[in-house]
This record gives C-alpha cells, structure tokens and sequence, in this order.
C-alpha cells in the first residue's frame, strides 16, 4: 500500500505511470479473481484504494492549479 505522503513527492507522470500499472494488475487480479487462483483477495483491496488515492492526488493538483 502506497501512502499519501510518497504520492505528494511524485511527479504528474510519475503518478500517471503508476495509475496505468496499477489498473493493469487490478484487471489481471480480476481475471484470478475469476478463475479461483489468487493467491492473495486483500490485494485487490490495496491496489482499489491505491488508485483511489492517486486519483485524489489528481485531482487536487488540478483543482489548485485552475484556481
């Protein structure tokens, strides 16, 4: 699980890439997920709410910059 405070220091490309890499191992863990082979469920839960905090990070990055 990635904090808050490690996303803060990442670039916007940074953050970017690592959006794109997390929604590749959340439909990958889906796809398990729906065979019966994964190996670890509480991982689906990090990689959700890791996305989730990026895109918050987003988010408030670009509400600040329109103001």
């Amino acid at each position: 699980m990635t904090k808050a405070t490690d996303l803060r220091a990442k670039t916007e490309d940074q953050l970017t890439e690592q959006m794109g890499n997390l929604k590749r191992e959340a439909f990958n863990l889906r796809f398990q997920a729906a065979t019966s082979q994964l190996e670890k469920p509480s991982r689906v839960k990090e990689v959700r709410k890791d996305i989730a905090r990026i895109k918050t990070l987003q988010n408030e990055r670009s509400r600040s910059s329109a103001k």
